[in-house]
């Protein structure tokens, strides 16, 4: 066969198409000789061809319940072109809804065309939306690193917080703006979470293929309603396609750092009612271009970076927009709410004055919300916990302006004469730190508990010290890979979910990966109910076959999948206790022995771990130590965490003062 017109696949895709993980596609090439050649690619990353790929597989009976998409994107990467492949997706979308329409778009090859029409004709037989949403993402997970999107829980927040904080409510619909649309996840959101009448969905965004996508998006979203969209191809701030319009919310997730903003030739325009901004603060650019083109008493929230609340090059915008009343909160994200994902970026909450008010401000503070504690931190994929995040954020903005309510703690009202100093410093940790110290009720709390940890520690090491290991006979063993072929024990592998989000009407299965057990062990996905994937219950023991992560653990709680490297042994009662299997499992010496390799990346071959070989009622003993051994550890830990946090809050109030003489 010729591969010159061949499209490429690596081992990882052809993974993902054959829903296994990629040591599964490397055994098949090692013991299969009718794996297809390689046609690419190096030793290391090897390509193949997409149509032998997909012959082989159907052929050796490797392909579950997978669709045809799997095998459409791979040709759509093969176009070569970020903007082509981009356009062809639009377009597939555009005649997925309307089956009889041309091809839109010009320029585009001719193999992106004859795509296109293959695309549409599955996604019509597959569910256009579905189709069109997996080759998105797609989309956007190969090009993440030249695009920076909004991750639709953020979408969400912001549209609720835009929508709540607008004033002179009406029925007369509802009109939002998107001047740096990206591919449309800010006006989506808007079109999810409004259900009025007359919805006017306005955007604008340079990247043509963007705008495209963004077009497509809402398309689906809108399907079946009266809603009206327009996405212009521009510049927003050099060539304004909306100069007259005034909506009543605008969102935006804006360029960052971008210093060719225009600067020079938009030097005198009207938009810049609180000063022109510096070269440096193209983001104080983007917010006035906002402020211009919401309705009085409109809302605008914007997601900027945290040096634009204390650069000294931006201070007299900030405190012209404090002194009018315009910058009414400002919320600060916790790290991987959006890329950047290294940076605690910011919300800005911003509202026009209404008409016939006076000149001077609304209010006289302003609201500053810390939700940084909302983290995750050191995921490999970072997010934060995104429910608790929102409804911390919504709960503070809802008393905007109720002066007389309380406050969730790390929110606070700062009056504008304290924000309007030399600095116009607006970083809500700046001024939420000092009022999070701790009472002298909290603090002996916090004492009672580690006095508490610390007793329970010491009756466990009484009796662990206790422990007698006389004997030097080794006992007999057996491995897992042994155990599983005697029926004591079955052994599942978890995988890799092709879709990790499920909609909300459905009852989703929490996914627990390798990253969530090198944080703070909760699951951080959800896969669809019914979906063909491993799933621990209760009961089962489950391992995580990473060296630097390696434990077990006997699960507890309702059902959870498990993700790649994770495995759920499900014992036989009358052979096996769990808490036994656990704790055998789990040993150190046992991980290192069964590993691959001396890297903490590399794996642990679960079938050679070993077990003891013991009767079951002497295994009860066993596992009762190993319980006690578990909770000695998890002891340790509180104990160590609630100490170093009594360190740090006895050492904030001693350097405040305070200390009464004498103690």
């Amino acid at each position: 066969m010729s591969t010159s017109n061949a499209v490429p696949v690596s081992l990882a895709e052809i993974a993902r198409i054959a829903g296994v993980g990629r040591a599964a596609v490397s055994n098949w090439r090692r013991r299969h000789d009718s794996f297809p050649s390689r046609i690419g690619g190096t030793d290391v990353s090897p390509q193949f061809s997409l149509a032998e790929v997909e012959k082989w597989l159907r052929d050796n009976d490797k392909l579950k319940d997978v669709g045809g998409r799997e095998f459409l994107w791979p040709r759509f990467e093969a176009l070569g072109s970020r903007d082509e492949s981009g356009l062809a997706i639009a377009e597939s979308a555009r005649r997925m809804r309307t089956p009889r329409a041309r091809t839109a778009t010009p320029n585009l090859s001719v193999e992106a065309v004859e795509l296109i029409g293959e695309a549409a004709r599955l996604g019509r037989s597959e569910g256009p939306r579905e189709t069109f949403e997996f080759l998105l993402q797609r989309w956007l997970d190969t090009h993440v690193r030249q695009l920076s999107t909004t991750p639709p829980q953020l979408a969400v927040l912001m549209t609720r917080i835009a929508l709540g904080t607008r004033l002179g409510k009406n029925d007369r619909g509802l009109t939002v703006f998107d001047p740096a649309c990206g591919t449309g996840h800010l006006s989506a959101a808007a079109a999810q979470e409004y259900d009025g009448p007359d919805l006017r969905l306005l955007g604008c965004e340079r990247d043509p293929a963007l705008a495209a996508l963004a077009s497509a998006r809402l398309g689906f979203a809108i399907e079946g309603r009266d809603v009206r969209v327009e996405f212009a191809t521009a510049d927003a701030l050099r060539d304004d396609p909306f100069t007259d319009l005034r909506a009543d919310i605008a969102l935006c997730n804006p360029p960052f750092n971008e210093r060719d903003w225009g600067y020079e030739e938009l030097a005198t325009d009207q938009r810049w009612t609180h000063g022109l901004p510096p070269r440096t603060e193209p983001e104080l650019a983007w917010v006035q271009h906002l402020l211009a083109h919401v309705r009085p008493g409109g809302s605008a929230v914007v997601v900027l970076p945290p040096a634009v609340a204390s650069r000294k090059a931006g201070r007299r915008i900030r405190g012209s927009l404090l002194r009018t009343g315009t910058l009414r909160a400002v919320v600060a994200l916790p790290p991987g709410s959006a890329q950047p994902h290294s940076v605690s970026l910011q919300l800005w909450v911003l509202r026009a004055a209404p008409e016939g008010s006076a000149a001077g401000p609304t209010g006289q503070d302003a609201l500053l919300v810390d939700a940084t504690q909302f983290g995750k931190a050191g995921a490999r994929e970072p997010g934060p916990e995104w429910e608790a995040l929102t409804n911390f954020v919504l709960a503070a903005v809802a008393e905007l302006d109720r002066p007389d309510r309380a406050l969730p703690e790390g929110a606070v009202r700062v009056s504008l004469l304290d924000l309007l100093d030399d600095e116009v410093d607006v970083t809500p940790g700046r001024y939420t730190a000092s009022s999070a110290e701790p009472s002298g009720v909290e603090l002996a709390a916090s004492w009672e508990d580690l006095a508490g940890s610390l007793s329970e520690l010491g009756n466990l090491m009484r009796h662990l010290s206790k422990l007698d290991f006389a004997g030097d006979e080794p006992r007999t063993t057996a491995t897992v890979g042994d155990l599983v072929k005697a029926g004591a024990l079955t052994l599942r592998a978890g995988q890799q979910p092709s879709d990790t989000s499920a909609p909300d009407r459905d009852p989703a299965v929490p996914l627990l990966t390798v990253p969530d057990l090198l944080t703070d062990g909760a699951p951080s996905g959800m896969i669809p109910p019914g979906s063909a994937h491993t799933v621990a219950e209760p009961g089962d023991v489950v391992v995580a076959g990473v060296v630097r992560a390696f434990k077990a653990w006997v699960h507890e709680g309702p059902p959870v999948a498990l993700g790649p490297q994770l495995y759920a042994l499900r014992v036989d009662p009358d052979k096996l206790d769990a808490h036994f299997l656990a704790g055998c499992l789990r040993a150190p010496a046992n991980g290192r022995q069964a590993g691959t390799h001396a890297s903490s990346s590399s794996r642990v071959d679960i079938r050679r771990l070993n077990v003891l070989q013991l009767p079951l009622e002497e295994q009860a003993e066993y596992a009762e130590t190993f319980r006690r051994l578990t909770t000695f550890e998890q002891l340790l830990t509180r104990a160590e965490c609630v100490g170093k946090g009594l360190v740090n809050d006895v050492s904030d109030r001693l350097a405040a003062g305070g200390l009464t003489a004498g103690r």
